[in-house]
């Protein structure tokens, strides 16, 4: 049995025609990291305020241990929560804001001191008990934060983007340090963010929102190397698409531009496609070869186009290419795909303007 279920969850808010969360079915095992990403307003905040109890929902049933959790408040759930704001009381001390949640519950006072000292040694900041907030870093406050939702040994514990305000070397820190702990202490986290890269770096498990619906819930290599839908695939790292039309329901992934080129990529087994149906081909930057000419590039597919920009990016060369004649319609705007191209594999004397070549392996581009 799941430690957590959600089973037909819906919310709704007086005034929106639109569910919140959608009829959410989602198990959460003990021990896992489970993230929940999405854009602004897909859903994913609201599944965890829900499981935090401060929403309840409008329909269906949260379970904690196979026991319905509804009606229980905030307090009497033992989760741990991490909000974005670090929500710190200012004249408290460290020690003094890690010890709160003990106090309320009645702990010996003796014990707290322990137990304080000991969340603290955890994020490395026993040193820093006497001061106030004000006189910590972004991070440290952070710090502090996990240090009040680990301190009373929770099963659970939650975070609501709680790295979005740091810059980028001080998140990067702390996702390991969230990895840290949660691998030593085995405690169960559900993670909010927006940030694809930190689902990647801390999950076992992604949950991918969109208009209060999960689209996807597998592991990051999972729904990286196969995403269930175009959404997914966007989403969750770059992606080039291209509109097509299906050239045959037998050609094992056969697919038809615009202006007739045919080109060879792979079918999910669950899909199920007629001949000429619409279908959106999916290729990753860093699967793109660029070349000089076709002729050039060993790969059964090739796309030809103008080369617009061709930007360093430190590790790779980001080459964007305007494709030739890919989108039908008058008013189609020109389609440009980019490629990630390491410095060595980049062709000598490439300039703006010139014409060149995309190519890519049928393996390696999706169909939807």
């Amino acid at each position: 049995m799941a430690l957590i279920e959600f089973e037909h969850v819906f919310k709704r808010y007086p005034g929106s025609s639109n569910a919140a969360v959608d009829d959410l079915n989602l198990h959460i095992e003990a021990g896992e990291f489970l993230t929940l990403l999405g854009p602004s307003g897909s859903g994913k905040t609201t599944t965890l305020m829900l499981l935090a109890g401060f929403e309840a929902p409008s329909e269906g049933t949260i379970r904690l241990d196979g026991q319905s959790i509804e009606s229980l408040p905030p307090h009497q759930r033992n989760m741990g929560v991490v909000f974005q704001s670090y929500s710190l009381f200012p004249h408290m001390t460290v020690a003094e804001n890690v010890a709160f949640p003990l106090s309320v519950r009645k702990v010996d006072k003796s014990v707290i001191a322990d137990k304080v000292t000991a969340a603290l040694a955890k994020v490395h900041l026993e040193t820093f008990t006497h001061r106030k907030p004000n006189q910590l870093s972004g991070g440290q406050q952070q710090r502090v934060a996990l240090a009040r939702a680990l301190v009373f040994e929770p099963r659970l514990v939650l975070m609501d983007e709680p790295l979005s305000a740091l810059d980028k070397k001080l998140r990067e820190e702390m996702q390991l340090e969230i990895r840290r702990l949660h691998r030593e202490l085995g405690v169960t986290m559900v993670f909010v963010t927006h940030d694809q890269s930190e689902a990647m770096t801390l999950s076992d498990r992604v949950a991918v929102f969109n208009h209060g619906r999960i689209e996807q819930l597998a592991s990051p290599q999972a729904l990286y190397d196969a995403p269930a839908n175009p959404f997914v695939a966007s989403f969750l790292g770059d992606n080039n698409m291209l509109n097509c039309t299906l050239a045959s329901a037998n050609s094992a992934g056969g697919v038809r531009t615009a202006n007739g080129q045919l080109l060879q990529a792979r079918i999910s087994a669950s899909t199920t496609l007629a001949a000429d149906a619409a279908v959106k081909l999916c290729v990753r930057p860093e699967f793109l070869q660029v070349g000089a000419d076709c002729a050039a590039l060993a790969t059964p597919n090739c796309l030809n186009g103008t080369l617009v920009d061709l930007i360093h990016q430190g590790d790779h060369w980001r080459a964007v290419v305007r494709l030739s004649a890919l989108e039908s319609g008058p008013h189609s705007a020109p389609l440009q795909w980019f490629a990630k191209v390491s410095p060595g594999a980049l062709p000598p004397g490439l300039v703006v303007g010139q014409n060149v070549s995309l190519g890519f392996k049928p393996e390696d581009a999706w169909v939807f």
